[in-house]
């Protein structure tokens, strides 16, 4: 599934890339025009440095710290920790007193119980083509979400070494944090909505 997304991604970061560099090059741009940035070619050796950089970087990022920046928590990041208690019953779509009688004494109470009750839900339900779909749509848009913001860390930091104007390198990272807010909030929408299709998937099987 990951091999999936992997296209998506690459182009995420190129467009991110093609940003970068035309910031890095906004001064020749406003001196030459589009004439400057193709002459700005040769600078291109920083800016790859930045893209490599946090190409590495995202791969330190293991999947509980993506989900911590997805879900701004600390602990009980995963909205799996919640399944039970929170976005289950908040679902229109799901019938918690049957999925409650079906799991008896097995039904979570804790944000641990709950996270590996519902994983064993998953484990289930796993080739549903809705889950499936829910599951990918989570997560391109949780490592794009970690890409985001390594790009506003790094290359919005780099801006400020590569790039003359104070202003045009403020205006790149806030279009670097808005792009990882929304992001992130997409990402976070798609987690708790892959949580709660598989809890209406599996109150389906049960019916």
């Amino acid at each position: 599934m990951k091999d999936q997304n992997r296209w998506q991604l690459w182009l995420t970061i190129a467009a991110n890339f093609a940003l970068f560099y035309a910031v890095a090059q906004s001064d020749a741009i406003a001196v030459s025009g589009i004439k400057g940035l193709l002459e700005g070619a040769a600078n291109l050796l920083p800016v790859g440095l930045a893209l490599i950089v946090t190409s590495i970087a995202n791969g330190l990022l293991n999947a509980a710290a993506k989900a911590r920046l997805v879900f701004l928590r600390w602990h009980f990041a995963l909205p799996g920790h919640r399944a039970f208690s929170k976005h289950g019953p908040g679902d229109p779509r799901i019938d918690m007193a049957r999925i409650r009688k079906t799991m008896g004494e097995d039904f979570p109470s804790t944000p641990s119980e709950e996270n590996r009750a519902w994983y064993r839900l998953y484990k289930d339900t796993e080739k549903d083509p809705a889950v499936v779909q829910s599951h990918r749509e989570f997560l391109f848009t949780r490592d794009y979400a970690a890409f985001s913001f390594l790009f506003f860390l790094g290359f919005g930091t780099a801006s400020f070494f590569l790039v003359q104007s104070l202003r045009v390198s403020l205006i790149y990272c806030v279009v670097l944090l808005a792009q990882f807010l929304i992001v992130r909030h997409a990402a976070a929408t798609y987690g708790v909505r892959f949580v709660t299709t598989v809890l209406a998937r599996k109150a389906d099987k049960v019916a």
